[in-house]
């Protein structure tokens, strides 16, 4: 049949790369447990999964609230800096929750930046005991919640901004007041988007490894790493990975349900109608400047002048840290998974668009749930599945045993990256070839061109800017990713990321500032590159 061409094969090959991890987290279900499981099972368990749901709930609360709140700011009012606040704002994307912990503790410990502050101004005294402590659970909520509110604010933001002066005006129309058309018009209205945004921040949450074992927080995430590395148990970790993936599936279920047959567009024929914006002045002015400002320094000046204090007082462990060869790793891993990433992510998209298979879309569409999958489960799977199959193929047929070239590599952890991004580059590729038409395509083939050279000369060429942004937003997230780096990385091979962790893991916040410093600075670097896609309107 023709649908099974090299392209059919190619995309279906693809997907079930990406999906053998997710799978093999599901079958782990099924496999024999030990006796470390009823332990566990007897003694944290129910503990892991509280702190999970405390954790999560807090973060969705502190989330929306700042998110939708400062996208609402700065989409409906004119005040000074707003302009600056539009972008500013998403700079919180580069700081990770687990360097934003290391500030948060930092600052508020006993003799930490702030008792430091409080004694050069007021001169010696007990302040120790007045200083507000941000440790364990607290700590780790605040930590995320600003780390991450970028998500709900972004997308919140593209909502309000495309939002329709009719559903205002119909507003006005009925009596509301303008905090009655707020909640009763403009946030159902925005509700896909705010949704959206807080579904992310729910997989990322429930995947964060380095702020909760920072604070001492047990949460499912931190027991999958420590079966892992404490127990040195597989089962263990799958079988936990296996209660935190229904858990996730979970949430997307019971969001689905709420939604029913609710409809968020408008209905008007009358078209759309700009917003107007209102210009804002005295008290209200200073109001709105003061909410964003506090924002944008909380989560992105406060880590940073943080790590830079750090850095300016303690000099000396600049010396104990390779930076060149931490820039070469970092930058190594960023280059090769871009790469690999919008290759494959070209390759199963054009597939798909050239064979029209329903199959193969569905498959697909299966295989980037990966990234709702947090990162120490993959890696996990991806150690177990490359273990049985060394075990029981690999050993049948008297071969050399394949660990080696995939666990403790960078062929390895590129892999993993591959599976835990690929929803990002697929869905990025995508959302770009939408905007072709097929008859482009019908056009190229009649003018004598093959699918290889339709791929090439035509979409290629014009997905260009769809290739920078994805190359981009995947080196973003590589920088921070941590719990990947830490498990699948070669023996002595570290990123920015990773040194951080060890030292604060160590206690030695202080030597963990350089190597956050720079994490941030790329990380911004790169997110002003991409701002100007993510805001424009």
């Amino acid at each position: 049949m023709q649908k099974f061409n090299i392209w059919y094969l190619g995309s279906f090959f693809i997907s079930v790369i990406v999906a053998i991890p997710i799978i093999t987290v599901f079958s782990s279900f099924f496999q024999t447990t030990t006796n470390y499981f009823f332990i566990i099972e007897d003694t944290f368990l129910y503990e892991y999964i509280f702190n999970s749901i405390f954790l999560l709930i807090g973060v969705l609360i502190f989330t929306f609230i700042i998110g939708v709140g400062c996208a609402y700011i700065v989409s409906f009012y004119k005040f000074p800096g707003v302009n600056f606040f539009k972008w500013a704002l998403i700079l919180s994307f580069a700081v990770p929750a687990y360097i934003y912990a290391y500030s948060l503790t930092a600052f508020f410990e006993n003799f930490g930046t702030f008792y430091s502050i409080l004694t050069k101004i007021f001169g010696e005294g007990d302040y120790n005991s007045k200083i507000p402590k941000f440790d364990e659970m607290l700590g780790a909520i605040i930590s995320i919640s600003f780390s991450l509110f970028g998500y709900v604010y972004v997308l919140t933001r593209a909502s309000f901004h495309y939002q329709s002066e009719n559903l205002i005006e119909l507003g006005k129309n009925l009596g509301f007041s303008k905090k009655k058309s707020f909640y009763k018009i403009i946030l159902p209205s925005a509700r896909p988007a705010i949704v959206a945004g807080l579904s992310l921040v729910a997989m990322e949450t429930l995947s964060d490894f380095g702020a909760v074992s920072f604070f001492g927080v047990s949460t499912l995430t931190t027991g999958i790493y420590n079966a892992w590395v404490s127990f040195d148990d597989l089962s263990l970790a799958n079988q936990l990975s296996f209660y935190l993936l229904i858990f996730i599936f979970g949430l997307f279920i019971l969001e689905n349900l709420s939604r029913k047959r609710a409809r968020y567009h408008s209905l008007s024929k009358g078209g759309f109608k700009s917003k107007s914006i209102i210009s804002l002045s005295g008290y209200k002015s200073f109001f709105a400047f003061f909410v964003c400002f506090f924002v944008f320094f909380v989560s992105f000046l406060f880590p940073v002048l943080q790590m830079l204090y750090w850095t300016i007082i303690f000099p000396k462990h600049i010396n104990d840290l390779n930076i060149v060869q931490l820039i070469f790793n970092t930058l190594l891993l960023m280059f090769l998974s871009s790469c690999v990433l919008i290759v494959f992510a070209f390759i199963s998209n054009y597939g798909n668009r050239v064979s029209r298979s329903k199959f193969l879309e569905i498959l697909t569409t299966f295989s980037i749930s990966g990234y709702a999958i947090p990162g120490v489960i993959l890696a996990v799977a991806f150690i177990s599945f490359i273990s049985w199959f060394d075990n029981n193929l690999i050993s049948f047929l008297n071969l050399e045993t394949i660990k080696s070239i995939f666990i403790g590599s960078v062929f390895g952890l590129v892999v993993v990256y591959f599976v835990r991004f690929y929803s990002l580059a697929c869905n990025g590729i995508k959302s770009g070839y939408i905007k072709i038409n097929y008859s482009i395509d019908e056009s190229a083939y009649l003018l004598g061109y093959s699918k290889l050279k339709t791929f090439t000369n035509i979409h290629i060429p014009y997905l260009r800017n769809s290739i920078l942004l994805i190359g981009v937003l995947v080196a973003i997230e590589i920088i921070k990713e941590l719990p990947i780096t830490l498990i699948m990385r070669p023996f002595n091979f570290e990123t920015f990321a990773t040194t951080a962790y060890i030292y604060a893991s160590q206690d030695l916040l202080e030597a963990a500032a350089i190597p956050s410093l720079f994490l941030i600075i790329i990380a911004s670097f790169f997110i002003l590159i991409t701002s100007r896609y993510i805001l424009r309107e």
